[in-house]
């Protein structure tokens, strides 16, 4: 793969990691709501992301991240690896998962109160391993992928895209569908 698609590729769990991690302030909705996109699937996520970015606010965001990751009603979502592979938080998923950050020296920083299976941070390490901030041998993102994220996260980006409450946070979970579909496919090509 060239160095300019791994480039666009951590951008975008970069931009995924953000999102799913805390909802985004004014600055970086202004930023997104400058998003432009081609007629990929890709490129009409990103068109459809920077459309909703410009119609809400920072105190809407708030809420429907709040609504969506944090509150206790029936369109809540739990953006975690061990819920969806396991069934239960703190699952046999985690376990593994803490393993394999071990094995990359990868240290949990202490103000994260998630589990490391959040999405947000799986997404952060795999935009790691695709800019090489994370030194893995050949292959460890897709790797980490097959073993971290393959599993669900598509799911869970779906749930997302339908979450009734969901406005600006549905537009995400297009985003992520799409582009977790994107690596799946390339990664089966590549196989």
């Amino acid at each position: 793969m060239s160095d300019e698609i791994d480039r666009a590729r951590a951008r975008e769990y970069e931009l995924l990691a953000a999102l799913l991690s805390h909802s985004p302030n004014a600055e970086l909705l202004r930023r997104l709501a400058l998003l432009r996109g081609d007629a990929s699937p890709l490129g009409l996520a990103h068109a459809a992301l920077g459309e909703a970015a410009a119609k809400t606010d920072e105190p809407d965001v708030a809420r429907e991240f709040f609504d969506l990751f944090s509150g206790l009603g029936q369109d809540s979502l739990l953006p975690y690896a061990s819920h969806y592979l396991a069934g239960s938080l703190y699952g046999r998923p985690l376990v593994r998962l803490r393993q394999t950050f071990q094995n990359f020296g990868i240290e949990t920083a202490a103000e994260h109160s998630e589990p490391e299976d959040h999405i947000a941070i799986l997404c952060e390490v795999m935009a790691g391993l695709v800019a090489g901030n994370i030194t893995g041998r050949a292959g460890a993102d897709r790797e980490f992928f097959e073993n971290y994220l393959a599993g669900w996260v598509r799911r869970f980006f779906i749930e997302l895209e339908g979450a009734r409450s969901a406005d600006f946070y549905a537009r995400v979970g297009s985003l992520g569908r799409v582009f977790i579909e994107i690596e799946a496919e390339a990664f089966a090509l590549s196989a």
